[in-house]
């Protein structure tokens, strides 16, 4: 039994081994035709290597970083043997992880000594973002923490709505405007009744156009601003949710984003359903950004905190 096992409840990394279960399948398929016949990694072994972790989206940058990596080995050892390649591989993927991720935490908790502690979240539509703050909102709750929700994302009657059915579902107070109301008024709004309340954690969602990316820019700076008047230094944390199971167009998007706000975290979700979990590395990698919390699921326990130790177990397996 490996010393990851033991982090993770058993139900937990069950979850999560599912979850990446298409984007594994998928790469192993690959990699075993890449050392076909092979006994030692080469030139060409690597060639190949580098199509692989390419086509599984790990990104262009991190890929390069991977292949140079394992080329120092070979030059160092002489000779790798393609049985060793999956090793090698884990161990370069974690050590990468570690470069941008603490990645080492288990359980969904905030600082103590800020609060109420805000998240802001940011993300285009489509890509789960009100799913996600709903699902964190429930395990924070379920720590013993008091949540309260905040719908700035007032360009879409239906984003107001869909955090409401959260709200109740998850039984957390929502403060919200009407359609069209100023998202940094639906902010102030929501630190003040938090601040009242004595609440420990605050989510606040945020509208996710991208097609403008100054009124993107502005709006999210005139929200961050309101928010200080009320509570100094807030947010704590600005999440970007991505759907993994975009690949690249992730990229895309974190690129986007971290050009309109500071970004100090990200959420991918929807790694379940897709062969693209390789996109989790790559963002992380290129970005050096942390990847906090990994979708691999619809219900409402499956967004992980994500665990890098965990997630190269599961991926490796």
């Amino acid at each position: 039994m490996s010393f990851f096992k033991k982090i993770f409840s058993s139900e937990k990394k069950e979850t999560l081994d599912k979850g990446l279960e298409k984007s594994k399948t998928s790469f192993f398929g690959k990699l075993s035709k890449v050392v076909a016949g092979k006994s030692k990694v080469d030139d060409e072994v690597l060639d190949d290597l580098e199509e692989v972790l390419v086509s599984s989206d790990v990104g262009v940058n991190t890929t390069l970083k991977v292949i140079e990596r394992i080329e120092e080995r070979v030059a160092k050892d002489k000779y790798l043997g393609t049985d060793e390649l999956n090793k090698i591989l884990r161990e370069e993927i974690a050590s990468l992880l570690s470069e941008t991720n603490l990645g080492e935490e288990t359980e969904f908790t905030v600082p103590q000594d800020k609060k109420p502690y805000v998240i802001m979240v940011v993300g285009v539509n489509g890509v789960g973002k009100t799913t996600t703050i709903g699902k964190l909102a429930y395990q924070f709750k379920k720590q013993g923490l008091n949540v309260v929700l905040g719908a700035a994302d007032t360009f879409r009657a239906a984003a107001i709505d869909q955090l409401q059915v959260w709200a109740d579902r998850v039984d957390v107070p929502i403060i919200k405007q009407s359609m069209g109301s100023d998202p940094a008024s639906v902010a102030f709004d929501t630190l003040q009744s938090a601040v009242n309340q004595n609440a420990d954690v605050v989510i606040i969602d945020t509208a996710g156009r991208l097609h403008n990316k100054v009124n993107l820019m502005n709006e999210l700076t005139k929200v961050k601003r309101v928010m200080q008047k009320v509570v100094e230094g807030t947010p704590n944390d600005v999440l970007l949710v991505l759907d993994g199971s975009t690949g690249q167009n992730a990229f895309e998007q974190a690129k986007q984003f971290t050009a309109a706000t500071e970004v100090s975290s990200l959420a991918v979700t929807k790694l379940d359903g897709t062969a693209k979990g390789g996109v989790v590395i790559g963002i992380s990698d290129q970005f050096k950004i942390p990847v906090k919390y990994i979708g691999v699921g619809e219900g409402i326990e499956d967004l992980q905190v994500f665990n890098k130790f965990e997630f190269v177990d599961s991926f490796f397996k």
